[in-house]
């Protein structure tokens, strides 16, 4: 899409001050979006709920028209000897996710132990492309925040953490694993 096919739709390029907004779309798609080499990272609202995921899961995907979702519980995800697993936990849901018009949604059920409260249970999955990537933006975002699970392997991330930026909105950073 060139600047002047975006700038068309763009209700505030009209009028005096429409030239110069133009001209910073122009430029903006024609360095940015439009390069070749452009990686898309993608951005994706994670919600958590307090023992009811599965339940309000099954209501989105009917609301939305999306297909039935599949649910991976903390049970099946399998122990890790380090993080000995509640009993309560096992049915949980850990992971679901829905597709609405090609966009994604992802859920899980809060894991027995950590907060949940209104207002942190909404965050942002981030999936780079490499680890490197990974990374440097944890990094960066744990700058002022705090690490909630610093990035470690999963069985299904190479490179995987959680962390809340100084500005209290939650990450969750996931390289996934190639299949």
């Amino acid at each position: 899409m060139g600047g002047s096919v975006l700038s068309e739709h763009v209700p505030f390029t009209r009028g005096k001050s429409g030239k110069m907004i133009k001209k910073w779309i122009s430029g903006y798609t024609n360095s940015i979006l439009e390069s070749k080499e452009e990686h898309r990272m993608e951005f994706t609202p994670y919600i958590r709920f307090n023992g009811s995921c599965r339940e309000a899961v099954e209501f989105y995907a009917k609301a939305f028209g999306a297909e039935q979702p599949k649910f991976l519980t903390f049970g099946e995800s399998g122990e890790n000897p380090a993080w000995p697993m509640p009993e309560e936990a096992k049915k949980l849901i850990m992971h679901t996710e829905i597709t609405v018009k090609g966009k994604k949604l992802m859920f899980s059920d809060t894991f027995p132990g950590m907060p949940y409260e209104q207002g942190n249970h909404i965050t942002i999955a981030l999936m780079p492309e490499d680890e490197e990537t990974a990374r440097k933006i944890f990094g960066y975002l744990k700058e002022g925040g705090k690490a909630e699970m610093e990035l470690s392997e999963t069985a299904w991330s190479s490179c995987f953490g959680m962390v809340t930026d100084r500005y209290g909105i939650g990450w969750q950073i996931n390289v996934l694993r190639e299949h």
